[in-house]
């Protein structure tokens, strides 16, 4: 606990072993095309446990948390104000995330099966690939973000703060093994 008795940043998900674990974010365009079972079609049948699907009205404030590296990077996209693409293409619009469970790399798997970020370049197989319908160019061209589907966590960090971002602390008892034992609770549980 930090002086001013709040957790510190993290801590109520502390002990979770994130290596197993991302957060699947079907991002507005996935969730106004339809493709929301789809996508997650695709992650389930390659193998990976997906559960505890969610829709979520995105808050601004989640936008910017999710795509702090981009907010950091402003700078690199000359022409575009990034927050405010990011607030246009997030904020008061649903999305829906799910968690996903896998074995060593899941991760990079993921990440793989989701191809490249710019749909013109993702490859046939992958979901951007096949269901993709925009490009970079026509991003640049109209000065917003790429609609590409569909987010997964990097790695175990970034699943961890995925997870704080779009579940919330409060939820931290949906991470449980594929047989569904919860994990150990911590402080924060009790």
């Amino acid at each position: 606990m930090s002086g001013n008795g709040r957790p510190i940043s993290g801590s109520v998900v502390e002990g979770v072993d994130f290596e197993p674990w991302a957060v699947v974010l079907c991002k507005p365009d996935a969730v106004a095309r339809g493709l929301v079972n789809q996508v997650l079609g695709m992650i389930s049948d390659s193998g990976v446990a997906v559960s505890d699907r969610m829709d979520v009205v995105a808050q601004p404030w989640q936008a910017h948390v999710h795509y702090w590296d981009l907010l950091v990077d402003a700078d690199h996209f000359p022409g575009r104000d990034i927050p405010t693409c990011l607030d246009d293409a997030y904020a008061g619009k649903t999305v829906t995330v799910a968690l996903a469970y896998g074995g060593p790399g899941i991760h990079a798997q993921l990440r793989e099966l989701i191809g490249h970020f710019d749909p013109t370049r993702a490859a046939a197989g992958t979901i951007r690939g096949d269901y993709g319908n925009d490009s970079l160019a026509a991003a640049l061209a109209e000065k917003r973000l790429v609609h590409n589907l569909v987010h997964t966590s990097d790695d175990p960090t970034a699943a961890r703060r995925d997870f704080g971002t779009w579940y919330g602390a409060n939820r931290r008892l949906l991470l449980t093994s594929p047989t569904g034992v919860p994990l150990q609770p911590t402080r924060a549980d009790r």
